[in-house]
């Protein structure tokens, strides 16, 4: 296949998840317990632009604290999710990676307990999770710098360890929490659920996912590089240990601010990049939109699995883990009959 015939396949792959996702956000919009046609959506989404009132409370109500926050936090989400684990990818060499390798998701569950245990607000645990997932990352990556051996395998190996550190943690927070009131909402936190979410959270959550999604497409000719040896790309003129930092904080602030806001949820920043790169290949130029678009439809898919199915919401961890453990099985065997 010429290069034409594929920058064309990947344009209209693009086009139909772009309509893929608009028609997913228009049905979240209208289905639930309270049905809302398209007609009702389309009339209050105009008015609410245009500053006119609209006649239906209940519709806005439902429109605009209820449905729109938790659908932008999926789309959100998915992405973030989905661009920070094909840039860990890339960064070590591994397609089997994801956004866990370097204690992320360890320090933020970590995190949310404490705030959990601490009585704070559900503002509080958000922001616990971030910081504790931004210190987790840290921690890891000083240690990795102290370790005399290969970079990435520095890298992995302190992951592995702050990550173990803080898991003892969150079983200690679970084991002195209260088992009639903490410890459930503990436990349901760390299954995932965009269930909760509000309308001005969206903003200060979006605006530090664009910035770290902005600064990764930024440096998508440089993210090709990373898949050389580190000699190889110094020959090419770039510095490696700065874009590898660069990488490891915009990946780290994508997966923190996703599990601040929506809990852990697994298996997406491994199985969606990976899955992009069976569709496209491995060239950051085409990989990350593609990744972003092919997340934010998963998402917005399994949200609305998780409040339609049942009168009781699924969390979004034990469906994505469903659909997840059989594709990394998949995967294994894949590589497997390569080896």
């Amino acid at each position: 296949m010429d290069n034409t015939t594929k920058d064309r396949r990947f344009k209209w792959i693009i086009i139909f998840l772009v309509a893929l996702l608009f028609s997913l956000t228009i049905f979240s919009f209208g289905a639930g317990r309270y049905f809302i046609s398209v007609g009702e959506i389309f009339d209050s989404l105009f008015k609410k632009l245009s500053g006119a009132a609209i006649d239906d409370k209940t519709v806005e109500a439902v429109l605009f604290h209820v449905r729109l926050p938790r659908i932008a936090f999926a789309i959100l989400v998915g992405a973030a999710l989905s661009i920070a684990g094909a840039c860990y990818q890339g960064l070590f060499k591994n397609p089997l990676v994801s956004s866990d390798v370097i204690g992320a998701s360890s320090g933020a569950a970590f995190g949310a307990a404490l705030a959990i245990l601490l009585g704070l607000s559900t503002t509080g645990i958000s922001l616990s999770a971030f910081f504790w997932s931004i210190v987790a990352v840290i921690i890891v990556y000083l240690v990795g710098n102290t370790l005399k051996i290969n970079p990435i395998l520095g890298l992995v190996l302190s992951g592995i360890m702050i990550g173990a550190v803080f898991s003892s943690g969150l079983s200690f927070l679970k084991l002195v929490a209260d088992p009639m009131d903490q410890l459930p909402q503990i436990t349901y936190w760390l299954m995932g659920s965009l269930s909760g979410t509000k309308t001005e959270d969206i903003i200060p959550v979006a605006i530090i996912m664009f910035i770290a999604i902005f600064m990764l497409w930024a440096s998508r000719w440089h993210l090709n590089l990373l898949t050389f040896s580190d000699e190889e790309a110094k020959t090419m003129g770039l510095n490696v240990k700065m874009l590898r930092l660069m990488v490891i904080l915009c990946a780290t602030l994508l997966t923190a601010a996703s599990i601040a806001v929506s809990g852990v949820i697994g298996w997406i920043s491994l199985a969606i990049p990976h899955f992009a790169r069976l569709i496209i290949g491995s060239d950051y130029r085409k990989l990350l939109p593609l990744s972003l678009l092919l997340g934010s439809n998963f998402l917005l898919i399994v949200d609305n699995i998780s409040r339609l199915t049942f009168s009781s919401e699924i969390p979004l961890g034990i469906i994505t883990s469903l659909i997840g453990a059989p594709f990394f099985l998949f995967l294994l065997h894949r590589e497997g009959r390569r080896g």
